[in-house]
């Protein structure tokens, strides 16, 4: 009789669990696994904006590796993006979230300033930069008028237009400093007084204690960073659409002019895929060396 009643029991959970999960399963199944399974499926076509098309194999898959020039500009600008924008992303969250960490006056206030440029829409941020970096009547080269010296044409030199958009970027990681923040508090305060008590100063508190602590937090914003920045978008696509020379001509740019200006979807969906597994590919690589580096307390 218990064994029933315990049986019964676990029953009417399991039903539970699965009526609470079922709207998020759902959603789940129908907005990211079959648009996943619809998009490999097109990239197996040479489907245009009717939604026509035969099955051509992997021929798409050919054509970005060998005949479209612009496919191998393209990852090469997402990847030199990456470089520079992961490690100084990193870098910047780190050394502003452990000045906030710090015993300061008005620190919520100061949180407050990092996180607005965060919570601020993008496309009324990247306008205000493209002002700022406007070579005829920016305020960048305006200032540096007022010193003698001639600016040049920011976004429209292809020596200095990714360059810029590291920059726009760099402006908005205001989540990346709280998350940094929330793992420096979280370190026990008794490691900082035994450090202080045997003599260590705040720098060597900071490479013995600090960051080996803070390496979970760092590998959290390192993988987030890495994926967010391979989809970079909206300002290249805003300011120079890819120029000049295509030096600012992003995977996702491609993904987007191909489906959605030149109605080659099915080419499309062939680099989106190539673009996820180039994400995944990295992501799992960092995954694989977080084990020597990444210490989690226990």
């Amino acid at each position: 009789m218990k064994k029933s009643s315990i049986s019964g029991f676990e029953r009417r959970n399991t039903k539970n669990f699965y009526a609470f999960i079922s709207p998020w399963l759902i959603g789940f199944l129908v907005l990211t696994v079959y648009p996943m399974f619809e998009s490999f499926r097109l990239s197996l076509t040479d489907t245009g904006f009717t939604g026509t098309g035969g099955y051509i194999g992997f021929a798409n898959f050919l054509t970005a590796f060998t005949a479209d020039t612009r496919y191998w500009i393209s990852f090469r600008n997402t990847l030199v993006y990456v470089l520079m924008f992961v490690p100084l992303n990193l870098i910047l969250s780190f050394f502003l979230g452990w000045l906030l960490s710090r015993k300061v006056r008005c620190l919520g206030f100061f949180r407050s300033v990092f996180y607005i440029p965060y919570l601020t829409a993008g496309v009324a941020v990247t306008i205000m930069w493209g002002w700022l970096f406007n070579g005829s009547y920016g305020l960048i080269n305006y200032v540096l008028s007022m010193f003698g010296i001639s600016g040049p044409n920011w976004l429209g030199d292809k020596n200095t237009a990714l360059m810029c958009i590291v920059l726009m970027n760099l402006w908005s990681i205001g989540n990346n400093i709280l998350i940094m923040l929330s793992g420096i508090q979280d370190i026990p305060q008794s490691y900082y007084e035994s450090a202080e008590i045997d003599g260590a100063s705040t720098f060597r508190q900071i490479f013995t204690i600090t960051i080996p602590l803070s390496t979970p937090t760092i590998f959290f914003n390192l993988v987030i960073g890495i994926i967010n920045a391979f989809q970079l978008f909206n300002q290249p696509y805003i300011l120079t659409d890819g120029g000049p020379v295509d030096s600012t001509r992003t995977m996702s740019m491609l993904v987007f002019q191909n489906a959605f200006e030149y109605g080659k979807m099915g080419y499309a969906s062939a680099v989106a895929w190539t673009l996820f597994v180039a994400i995944m590919a990295i992501t799992l690589i960092v995954q694989s060396t977080s084990r020597k580096w990444v210490f989690y307390g226990d």
